[in-house]
């Protein structure tokens, strides 16, 4: 396995100084954020350290220079907007610029783009299913085309405005085996993050033995359920209501089952740190201690 982080903690860095900082702090490889430039579309959206919009053979020869040159490897290209979105213009611009990060991980020599699914929130899950059947396999068979899996990540992106269904419906094991099942493509799986079942009150790590042969990227981002706020608000209430995103070791998550269990079902890829951890938000220095903990808890058990 390789240890990294996602370049969405230094969104105001070039991507050379990102890899500066990977290199300082010890890691092995970066997943690079490649949200079109133009700002967010949502919370935590938005960062362009890689600007796939016309990329080309000489820019993706000089990515992998500098790449190179910081000892820094690059773990998958991410954009996670929402490809099923109940805002049309939202969806197609979603759906048209993952096309353009799958080329640019081509041209990269990469082998995984990473991505959400994405949902209709006014809709149920049935109609998201036919939704999905339209959409996605035209995009995995581009992917193929271009010798690229798609790593989907779980994340339910639940909050008060997308509550009760959320914007990507990839949120469960039951519904992961429906999508392989409609397009059982190898280069079809997961980016997976075990913070995303914690925070939904699921076992986080036996999903994994399940799904190991569909992991090709993971996340590591840790959750805490405060059970104060649960046995006051219930389960039905949006989950960030009673759950915190916190850096590794911060949470209710094993990390030494967490990667036992990929490492037991053959997973040898990487494992990005996403620091979504309010309490580590503002200057450098406390975006670099966030991931110099994540990287003392972590990289014991990540040889």
């Amino acid at each position: 396995m390789q240890l990294g982080f996602v370049s969405a903690i230094f969104g105001d860095m070039s991507l050379e100084e990102v890899f500066q900082h990977a290199s300082t702090l010890g890691y092995d490889c970066v997943e690079v954020m490649c949200w079109p430039p133009g700002g967010p579309d949502r919370k935590y959206g938005g960062v362009c350290h890689l600007d796939c919009t016309d990329f080309t053979q000489s820019q993706a020869d000089d990515t992998r220079a500098l790449s190179e040159k910081h000892g820094v490897a690059i773990s998958a290209l991410g954009y996670y907007s929402i490809p099923l979105s109940a805002q049309k213009d939202q969806a197609d611009a979603s759906r048209g610029h993952l096309r353009k990060v799958i080329d640019a991980t081509a041209l990269l020599g990469l082998p995984t783009t990473n991505s959400f699914v994405g949902a209709n929130q006014n809709m149920n899950l049935e109609e998201n299913f036919q939704q999905y059947e339209q959409v996605w396999p035209d995009i995995v068979r581009y992917a193929e085309d271009k010798g690229v899996r798609i790593g989907i990540e779980n994340c339910p992106m639940l909050f008060d405005d997308t509550w009760p269904f959320g914007l990507n419906m990839a949120r469960t094991p039951a519904i992961w085996r429906r999508m392989f099942e409609i397009i059982p493509s190898e280069s079809f799986g997961l980016n997976y993050d075990p913070s995303h079942l914690q925070m939904q009150l699921m076992d986080p790590i036996a999903p994994i033995f399940e799904f190991g042969s569909r992991i090709f990227h993971a996340h590591a981002k840790d959750m805490r359920i405060d059970h104060n706020t649960l046995n006051e608000v219930g389960s039905l209430e949006p989950p960030m209501q009673r759950s915190t995103a916190k850096i590794p070791g911060f949470g209710d998550i094993s990390w030494g089952k967490f990667i036992g269990a990929l490492t037991d079902v053959g997973f040898d890829g990487p494992v990005c740190v996403e620091v979504e951890d309010e309490a580590f938000e503002g200057d450098v220095e406390r975006r670099r201690q966030s991931l110099q903990i994540s990287h003392s808890v972590l990289r014991p058990l990540i040889a």
